[in-house]
């Protein structure tokens, strides 16, 4: 058998003929499956887009087709009756400040950790976990209780200091992960140009952590925004009132008006999906970043 020979060093080029032969259907195999659960996650989402644009007798009568007469209609009507301009900029303001709270503490919190070695560093660290085992919703009675106390309910801050709280364990552990992930080299050459913590923590790990503050950003926000339970129980005024307490009136205990259900919920999906891909890249280096490192 004639073996073909390599031009510079004289030796025989290894054939590769059946991994070539083998790479393709493995490829092939792998991106159908890919397919295959792409579409298994997206059709909920498509199924509530077309069903936003049918009547309730076209729902019923025919749920996975596409709408006869596509019309704005349900959209117009639910935005109206459910007040979700309000309701999307009381969301938007307890969302945005929260989110900004659990990213500047969780970044302080995770640049000591990650970076310095000190006493009770573990038990510190265990304190954290714990707060990721506690069930949020088994906190209720004692938070609204707390909260009345101080006079806190049927404000944005009700909400706010919650959220931020409960989410802040998960995103120290996140963010630690891809700071972790940082050269110490980078650190050391920044204290003998001497540079100071403050600086080293504002001007070079922050920025160099975006990835990875990234991935708890939108973590938060989808956290946040859709956030039921907490809202319902601290907020009685209709002007303070957030996104998924405003899909409630179309359902009560005599029926549900699906058009203007589906419609709505529509409406509130889409900043979701601008925010995901808009930090899409982000959001996947930190997360690989924190699997490794973590």
């Amino acid at each position: 058998m004639k073996q073909q020979l390599d031009l510079t060093s004289g030796l025989p080029i290894a054939r590769q003929g059946g991994s070539r032969k083998r790479q393709p259907v493995s490829l092939w195999i792998r991106n159908v499956l890919l397919a295959f659960y792409a579409l298994l996650t997206l059709y909920p989402l498509y199924w509530l887009f077309i069903s936003a644009f049918k009547t309730n007798e076209e729902f019923f009568t025919h749920p996975f087709a596409l709408p006869q007469a596509p019309s704005f209609d349900n959209m117009i009507r639910a935005w109206k009756l459910a007040g979700m301009g309000q309701a999307m900029i009381n969301s938007a303001v307890v969302t945005v400040l929260a989110m900004l709270l659990t990213l500047i503490l969780g970044a302080m919190c995770a640049f000591a950790l990650s970076r310095f070695k000190f006493r009770l560093q573990g038990a510190i660290v265990a304190y954290f976990l714990l707060g990721m085992l506690i069930p949020i919703h088994s906190t209720l009675v004692p938070l609204f209780i707390m909260l009345k106390n101080i006079g806190m309910l049927n404000t944005h801050w009700a909400l706010i200091l919650p959220y931020t709280a409960f989410e802040l364990s998960l995103a120290i552990f996140l963010i630690a992960a891809y700071m972790t992930s940082i050269p110490k080299e980078v650190e050391e050459a920044a204290l003998i140009d001497g540079m100071g913590y403050w600086g080293l923590f504002l001007r070079i790990i922050l920025p160099l952590s975006v990835p990875g503050m990234a991935t708890v950003a939108i973590l938060a926000f989808l956290r946040y925004w859709n956030e039921f339970a907490f809202a319902l129980v601290f907020i009685n005024s209709q002007a303070l009132k957030t996104l998924p307490l405003s899909l409630s009136i179309f359902s009560d205990g005599f029926g549900t008006d699906y058009g203007l259900t589906m419609a709505a919920m529509a409406i509130a999906v889409v900043p979701t999906i601008v925010i995901y891909l808009i930090f899409q890249e982000q959001i996947m280096k930190g997360m690989v970043a924190g699997a490794v490192k973590g």
